[in-house]
């Protein structure tokens, strides 16, 4: 029976124990093989974050997708963004990113791209899947055929004139160019991929840049620093005094802001403030966004009250995008900072994001505090319940559910879902009564805990 390598966002898991030189090895062998195109030389181009591991499974990639005739494009660190972009500019036949996200350093992973820079289907990794399995057996090609490797220069300056092209002075026509002098900016990139490239795009657009977490070591990234990690961009920014704080993850396909107060500024808000100047600017390719079960009630009643829908996913950005592609919508992303806008990406891009939103701060001349925030969050209340073998019944769920959404009624929502990663019931409710959906959540939680006991 095929085991499953590939979770919602790559093969992911610890380096050196579940992500092994011999497991990238067939994976680039697998990959290479099931992305073989026509009877010219296939290319496949590899980025990586700036974990010590990442030494290992490049090294053993490549010799995976030599080995059955695939020549290889070496980036060295860059952003899972600049991986899926250059994919499709360079004309590769598959782009692969070496990164855990967000994640500690002793983890890792093999993101995977095809040549139209999306991720894979679940079809297709389900053939390399098959493949990793059963090995390639005589398919490995003769010596005169096998594949090269070289590094390539010149690949963060390409990626920053992108990024860069994606605004615009007026915000309606990319290319004239954001001038963002008189901006004081904190970026904290994570200790990750983007160390090089997120400071120096914003310099170059006039900004005062103060770089925190761009000394990475093989060991620190998302350390204390990064989107999941705040309190060292908030000092900074109350330090500095600073307009705004940007804080990108580990591969910078996420991004946090905190605004002049130090106030954080997530998702949500981000994709709010987009999406408002969007509607403005007859950008919008129809009227609404993406977001996940997740995203705040405040987020869905904001964007109703200036005409636009929210169409809502299951958690994990690689279903917003399905939704965003299936159903023609050009923003989307999650709550935790993936922002994805189909008009200039195929995948969450930190520092695009990022850039999009100065665009409407600059735009609507007023600070960050005042332009980032436009809806109040409604109270919310999130709790997990572990079980030690089964998950409970829908028998046991479903009135307990039920007779909890008769109480919250129009004023919340309630959301019970199982994790996709651990042994967990989540449990999430909002509303406009704090005290009610505390009550709600935890007689939930109650009644879960003993179904489980």
């Amino acid at each position: 029976m095929t085991r499953s390598y590939f979770g919602t966002d790559g093969i992911r898991g610890r380096a050196n124990a579940t992500i092994t030189p011999e497991l990238a090895l067939k994976v680039g062998q697998a990959a290479g093989l099931a992305f073989q195109r026509g009877d010219h030389r296939n290319r496949v181009v590899i980025g990586k974050d700036t974990r010590l591991s990442g030494y290992m499974i490049e090294n053993a990639l490549v010799a995976g997708f030599t080995s059955v005739g695939m020549d290889v494009l070496l980036l060295g660190p860059m952003p899972t963004p600049a991986v899926a972009m250059l994919t499709r500019s360079m004309r590769c036949d598959l782009g692969v990113m070496i990164s855990a996200s967000h994640n500690p350093y002793e983890d890792n992973g093999i993101k995977l791209f095809g040549p139209d820079a999306y991720k894979l289907s679940d079809e297709v990794e389900t053939q390399i899947e098959g493949l990793i399995d059963t090995g390639v057996g005589d398919r490995l090609v003769s010596p005169a055929r096998m594949g090269r490797a070289k590094r390539i220069e010149g690949v963060h300056a390409r990626y920053i004139e992108f990024a860069k092209q994606t605004i615009s002075a007026n915000g309606r026509t990319p290319g004239k160019g954001l001038n963002l002098e008189g901006l004081r900016i904190v970026v904290d990139c994570a200790n990750g991929a983007a160390y090089r490239v997120a400071p120096e795009a914003l310099w170059e657009l006039g900004a005062e840049v103060i770089a925190i977490g761009v000394e990475p070591d093989g060991f620190n990234i998302n350390r204390d620093v990064g989107s999941t990690s705040l309190s060292a961009l908030i000092a900074k920014v109350h330090e500095t005094r600073a307009d705004i704080g940007i804080a990108l993850d580990g591969d910078a396909d996420r991004v946090i802001v905190v605004d002049e107060k130090g106030q954080v500024v997530d998702g949500d808000q981000l994709m709010a403030a987009i999406a408002t100047l969007w509607k403005e600017d007859g950008r919008l390719s129809r009227p609404g966004i993406v977001a996940t079960v997740m995203s705040n009630l405040g987020l869905e009643r904001y964007l109703r009250g200036i005409g636009l829908e929210l169409a809502r996913t299951a958690v994990g950005d690689r279903y917003v995008l399905e939704r965003m592609r299936a159903d023609g919508y050009n923003v989307g992303g999650e709550q935790s900072g993936h922002v994805i806008l189909r008009d200039y990406g195929t995948t969450g891009d930190g520092l695009v994001a990022a850039l999009q939103l100065l665009a409407v701060i600059r735009r609507r001349d007023r600070p960050v505090s005042e332009v980032c925030h436009l809806f109040e969050p409604l109270p919310q209340v999130l709790k997990n319940v572990r079980f030690a073998k089964d998950a409970p019944s829908d028998d046991v769920l479903l009135p307990v559910i039920e007779r909890a959404r008769e109480r919250l009624g129009d004023g919340g929502r309630l959301l019970v879902r199982p994790s996709g990663t651990e042994p967990v019931i989540r449990v999430m409710g909002e509303g406009d009564n704090g005290d009610l959906v505390n009550s709600v959540v935890d007689e939930i939680v109650d009644e879960i805990s003993r179904a489980v006991a």
